[in-house]
């Protein structure tokens, strides 16, 4: 790197440091308290939750993070596609007519998907905090995030009532719809209507409690935010130890692992927040300029050990708590190289376009592999060849519907509902509900 590059990667350090310090005061509008006096939350001029951009127009963008997304979105994909299964039909055709095939990427998959979602719930607390907008009401900042996910949620879960799941889904898919179905410890609300729509359930509560946890997390001095983070890392262990020996260890789901342990580790929204508040505090640990650098072979072996580890601990811990390190290291190693100046391979063009619609692909995936494939080839798998070549082409399929969903919903929903028609009144700090380009998960 040349002496002007880090001259200049210091002092955007210190810009983005300065900024989230604060020093200036500004209004948050508390339901119940009224205007509070806090410090001037500088992060943002246009910047989306996805799309990662800068929350200083002097500061760097964080484009490996919008390709990151797009990475545990087809993870994701991968797992459902080679373990087709809804709580109508649990012996869907696979792509595979060879058993011992699919039986082995299910095994292989499952962990790779565990990993997928922590990553999920990491990087919407980090991009939100990355991207939190100075100025904006608390309301405002609810508005964009309804208007983000609503519209999209709503027209795939219309599709998946249509083409296949109204036929088992209970309650008409009403818990589903309104991100309530995995509140319940209740077997026959999940996987209902649009299956992969369970994880909004614990973004809609995020969402919720941000602007509220984002006022004390800020206080926390810049010296404390690691030791911070070992502390969370520590109060989600207590969580999964509580889960191991309190939460039922009945009825089990084929003799594998407890329903109510699944249903409270994995599905349950308060337990996913650990993974998001781990995200908010990387977040600013980078923004504070004390993100040391990890070389990518440690965080690489980190990443493949966890994988490999998830298998051979009890339930409780598969789900997040033994990736949950190496997975905030991976995220603040690609933010801190992208404000180094360093470009990688999930920030180039093709994976900053797909991580754009991956919210798109994310939201689809139920429709083109409950509703379409079994519409167009019931029961029918295939060898390895056959079975290869339709996975790729439902992947194309879901590509293309994903992208579709984004430039028709996604899109035109923000630019529409996502800014207030009101104007702000003289004195008032000025509104900052712009549309982001992209929705978070």
């Amino acid at each position: 790197m040349s002496g002007a590059i880090l001259s200049s990667s210091i002092e955007n350090t210190e810009k983005v440091r300065n900024a989230f310090s604060g020093g200036l005061a500004s209004t948050a509008f508390i339901p119940g308290l009224g205007p509070v006096e806090v410090e001037e939350l500088t992060l943002s001029a246009k910047t989306p939750l996805v799309d990662v951009k800068s929350p200083n127009t002097g500061q760097r963008d964080l484009p490996a993070l919008t390709g990151l997304r797009f990475i545990a979105a087809l993870i994701v994909f991968f797992g459902h596609v080679v373990h087709p299964i809804h709580p109508g039909n649990a012996n869907l055709a696979a792509p595979f007519s060879d058993d011992g095939l699919t039986a082995t990427l299910i095994t292989l998959a499952t962990p790779a998907t565990y990993m997928a979602m922590t990553l999920f719930f990491m990087l919407s607390g980090f991009v939100i905090t990355w991207s939190f907008k100075s100025g904006q009401r608390m309301t405002s900042f609810w508005r964009r995030r309804v208007v983000k996910i609503f519209p999209s949620h709503a027209v795939t879960w219309a599709l998946c009532m249509l083409l296949f799941a109204s036929a088992f889904t209970t309650n008409n898919g009403i818990l589903n719809l309104f991100f309530l179905d995995t509140w319940f410890n209740e077997l026959s609300f999940w996987g209902g209507a649009n299956g992969p729509a369970w994880s909004l359930n614990a973004e809609m509560l995020f969402y919720l409690l941000f602007p509220i946890l984002l006022l004390p997390i800020r206080r926390i001095p810049d010296k404390m935010l690691w030791l911070s983070a070992g502390v969370l890392v520590a109060l989600y262990a207590g969580a999964c130890l509580f889960t191991a020996t309190v939460i039922p260890d009945t009825p089990t789901y084929g003799g594998e692992f407890s329903i109510p342990q699944f249903w409270f580790v994995y599905f349950f929204p308060p337990m996913r927040l650990f993974e998001f508040l781990l995200g908010v505090l990387v977040a600013r640990i980078v923004m504070s300029g004390r993100w040391p650098r990890i070389p990518v072979a440690i965080v690489g072996v980190l990443l493949v050990g966890s994988y490999l580890l998830i298998p051979e601990v009890p339930f409780a811990y598969r789900v997040a708590f033994v990736s949950l390190v190496p997975i905030a290291l991976a995220i603040g190693n690609l933010a801190s190289a992208n404000l180094r100046g360093r470009r990688t391979v999930l920030g180039t063009g093709p994976m900053e376009w797909l991580g754009r619609v991956s919210f798109g692909f994310y939201m689809t995936q139920s429709a083109v592999l409950l509703g379409v494939r079994y519409a167009v080839l019931p029961d029918v798998e295939f060898g390895v060849v056959g079975g290869t070549l339709l996975i790729l082409g439902l992947f194309a399929v879901n590509l293309f519907c994903g992208w579709l969903l984004h430039i028709g919903v996604e899109l035109p929903a923000m630019k529409r509902w996502s800014r207030s028609k009101k104007k702000p009144a003289a004195g008032n700090a000025p509104r900052t509900d712009e549309p982001d380009k992209v929705p978070a998960l």
